[in-house]
């Protein structure tokens, strides 16, 4: 062995993990900011204002609350009524008068009429039986229209003819306000609503009303209870008795096949219930809903922006939280809950409190920053997949490299307890061959590469992983980190292929020898190989380490090695060894030796490449003389063994030596 600088692996620096993770959490701080700075702002834009209002459809239609027993009883202008009538819309306002007479008789408290009588009639006598029966619990609908231009924005609004208001008929504005998406959920802002009027008419307090706030809707089109008009007319003879006793009662066009979104309708809108159903609400049944919302308190506050923005502020903090070690299974299993607490808690304040606090901000913030952190551990994963993969390809085994890149978290200081076989492999004379070449570094280089490389190959072809390299001689060991059944006998046969490259190795020198007219330089190896209970893992300081083995059987290997060239064969087993290989190899022991540094004695063994049985009972008839003391140089044996197992000529000459 020579004292070359050995050659080592790439350490791994054990502090990059900690600044591996300081980075990481840096970058989710950075992550959540943006994604809450970029969402901050589009809180302020009319799609996503349009798409938390989606989500204020859903959840508010999700469990609606009960429909108010004594709230507003609909009289439906509807296809019956038309069909009993006789008579084209729309009809002869002394109808209307007979539908008042009638309501007042049947004791409604106030009555509300969503039709908008803005122009006489073609009989004037019409117009004249409506005035004398409009009063004061009486409400006519009004219509304010905003005209855009070029030139200007104008208002424009459209009241009941005076006669009908100066007989105490009150004017309500029936207009209504929709979401940029056709979707009524506000409460229109006027003063002199139509519901307002009818609740002032009904003597029913109302409650504050915001500029933002959203309507509580009850159910799809025809929820509250509807009559025909028809049916109202003469509700003696067509309905039960005292259905419009103390009621507030709302006339209106309410067609009882509800038109649907696409068809459109006279009168009708969408609302939260038309994402289920399809279906449009009449326009009468709208008013009810804004009555019942606004004496009642069930007006819906939508939150402001600056809560909003806190939201989505929230959601970021809590993805952080969520993937601030890693991300995978478990927080995939978490993210699942905490999205499911946002809509809860959504859905709670919209029920409990009456405030609506959109899910959609924080949601869409938790995601992104889950998300984009998820993507950002992926590329880094696979980074330092890369990484380790071209760092220990040269040296570990692949399974060893599949399994570094598959957790790096292994790549730690500090090691486990088990069986290894350990190998080591030694040129012998490499120092005269380096003196030799010690004007021709290169060349050396180039020689020690040649014999390295077809050896390591067959180390990770047998399932081994290579510890190191120490100038002209390598160390091996089978069973760690995977576990390997047939560890001793994969590294014994490991060593009879390394034989036979050098073998191959040296034909090749000698022919390029005498190719260019010169003197072929042989190589010799000796292997030692031992196993034994070791410490396998990283070693080395906190800064520094190596995928190294410790153990008492680390050294006997090493010192087989060694004593390989004193026992004339290139391969000694220890005696652990030995025993795991005998039943795919022919072993042959030769000695029992007391190696420096240890007091005990080691049997050793080798390998034969064939043999029949007969020489190997007479060797082991020799062996036993041997330490019996009983042997002698002179013994004929040797001669007849050296015949039979040349393998061995060299080792039964030494034996002969000693003794003599």
């Amino acid at each position: 062995m020579t004292a070359t600088k050995p050659w080592r692996r790439p350490s791994i620096n054990a502090t990059s993990g900690s600044a591996a993770r300081r980075r990481r959490r840096a970058g989710l701080a950075v992550l959540a900011a943006l994604v809450t700075t970029i969402l901050s702002l589009l809180s302020l834009t009319s799609p996503f204002s349009l798409i938390e209002l989606r989500s204020f459809d859903y959840l508010s239609t999700l469990a609606p609350p009960p429909l108010p027993e004594d709230g507003p009883v609909i009289i439906a202008i509807d296809e019956p009524s038309m069909a009993e009538i006789g008579s084209q819309w729309p009809w002869p306002r002394a109808l209307h008068a007979q539908l008042i007479e009638a309501l007042r008789t049947a004791g409604a408290k106030a009555i509300g009429i969503d039709v908008i009588f803005a122009e006489p009639s073609a009989v004037a006598e019409n117009d004249v039986a409506l005035a004398e029966a409009l009063g004061p619990d009486v409400v006519l609908a009004g219509d304010e229209t905003l005209i855009e231009t070029p030139q200007a924005d104008q208002f424009v609004r459209t009241e009941p003819l005076a006669e009908f208001v100066a007989r105490g008929a009150k004017t309500g504005i029936a207009s209504v306000h929709l979401s940029g998406d056709g979707t009524l959920r506000q409460v229109p802002g006027y003063t002199d609503g139509f519901a307002a009027r009818l609740a002032e008419v009904a003597g029913r307090p109302k409650k504050p009303v915001s500029g933002t706030a959203l309507l509580q809707t009850f159910g799809p089109a025809r929820t509250y209870p509807t009559v025909s008009y028809y049916q109202a007319l003469d509700p003696g003879q067509f309905l039960p008795d005292g259905i419009f006793r103390n009621r507030i009662v709302i006339v209106g066009l309410s067609l009882q096949n509800a038109p649907t979104l696409k068809a459109g309708g006279a009168d009708a809108f969408a609302t939260p219930f038309t994402v289920q159903t399809g279906h449009l609400v009449a326009g009468a049944e709208i008013q009810a809903t804004i009555f019942d919302n606004i004496t009642r308190g069930l007006l819906i506050a939508k939150a402001g922006q600056g809560a909003v923005i806190a939201a989505i502020v929230l959601g970021a903090l809590l993805a952080g939280g969520v993937v601030f070690r890693a991300t995978g299974w478990p927080a995939t299993a978490m993210s699942v809950a905490v999205l499911v607490l946002l809509l809860a808690t959504s859905y709670a304040m919209l029920r409990l409190g009456h405030i609506f606090i959109s899910p959609v901000g924080p949601a869409l913030a938790y995601l992104s920053v889950v998300a984009g952190q998820a993507t950002l551990d992926y590329a880094a994963e696979r980074r330092s997949r890369r990484d380790i993969t071209r760092a220990f390809s040269r040296y570990l085994s692949p399974a060893l490299v599949e399994r570094l890149a598959d957790d790096p978290s292994q790549l730690k200081l500090g090691g486990e307890r088990r069986t290894l076989t350990i190998l080591f492999c030694d040129v012998r004379g490499f120092t005269t061959i380096s003196e030799a070449l010690k004007d021709d570094p290169e060349q050396l280089t180039a020689l020690i590469n040649r014999l390295l490389t077809p050896l390591s190959d067959i180390v990770l072809e047998s399932g081994g992983t290579i510890d190191k390299y120490i100038g002209d001689c390598l160390m091996a060991f089978w069973n760690a980190p995977l576990d390997d059944p047939g560890h001793a006998s994969h590294a014994v046969g490991a060593a009879l292929k390394m034989l036979e490259a050098i073998e191959q190795l040296n034909a090749d020198l000698r022919q390029e020898a005498a190719e260019a007219g010169g003197e072929a330089r042989v190589l010799k190896i000796g292997i030692g190989i031992n196993t034994g209970d070791c410490v396998v893992g990283n070693m080395g300081s906190a800064r520094r380490f190596d995928y190294s083995v410790l153990g008492d059987a680390v050294n006997l290997a090493s010192r087989l090695e060694g004593e390989s060239k004193n026992y004339g064969v290139p391969l000694l087993l220890g005696e652990r060894t030995a025993a795991l290989s005998a039943e795919d190899f022919i072993i042959a022991e030769l000695d029992s030796i007391t190696v420096k540094g240890r007091t005990t004695l080691s049997p050793i063994f080798t390998v034969l490449p064939s043999g029949k049985p007969e020489p190997l009972e007479m060797h082991r008839q020799m062996l036993a003389a041997k330490y019996a003391g009983n042997l002698s140089d002179r013994d004929p044996a040797f001669t007849e063994l050296e015949r039979e197992i040349p393998h061995l000529a060299g080792y039964y000459r030494l034996i002969r030596t000693r003794l003599a």
